[in-house]
């Protein structure tokens, strides 16, 4: 199946944790080429506390032969090795983020886990990385492609380009 991850780091040395999350990432059992990474941007914070600093964010694309479920696991198991706890709060700075955007058309609903990620569609530090590199996928629950969700979007969050090669 073919899988989006967004990465997002505001803490620390933010380009080191998003390559060390990368790297961990291809390196996890059943992840297949064609790897496809965006640029790194540099973008607002969204919804986090005041004075937080800016975030860098990409998104990585790639083959996974395994379950959505397995797969969200094991980047849990990332993001806990590169010092975020599993408690953290919702929208408060972190050390790094990884969210599973989506795994082909399926669609998961429970406490834990939600595919497609609800609330992509909508957020600028992930359309645009994210039409970067599949400008023309539709996601799940979507009639317009990436790049047009992003041409159209209400979302005046600042996002500016950063980093190619990373």
């Amino acid at each position: 199946m073919r899988v989006g991850v967004a990465l997002g780091s505001n803490l620390g040395d933010r380009l080191a944790n998003l390559r060390a999350a990368r790297n961990a990432m291809v390196d996890l059992a059943g992840i297949q080429p064609p790897i496809l990474f965006s640029s790194v941007y540099e973008t607002e914070p969204v919804d986090c506390e005041p004075g937080a600093n800016k975030f860098l964010n990409a998104v990585l694309e790639f083959d996974y032969e395994g379950d959505p479920q397995s797969l969200l696991r094991n980047l849990k198991a990332i993001e806990s090795s590169l010092g975020r706890p599993g408690d953290h709060a919702r929208n408060i700075s972190r050390s790094i983020d990884i969210d599973l955007l989506y795994a082909d058309d399926m669609k998961i609903d429970d406490e834990r886990s939600h595919l497609p990620h609800p609330r992509m569609h909508l957020r600028r530090f992930v359309l645009a990385p994210l039409a970067e590199i599949c400008p023309n996928l539709i996601l799940p629950n979507q009639t317009k492609t990436v790049g047009q969700l992003l041409a159209n979007l209400n979302d005046p969050a600042g996002v500016v380009r950063r980093e190619d090669q990373w």
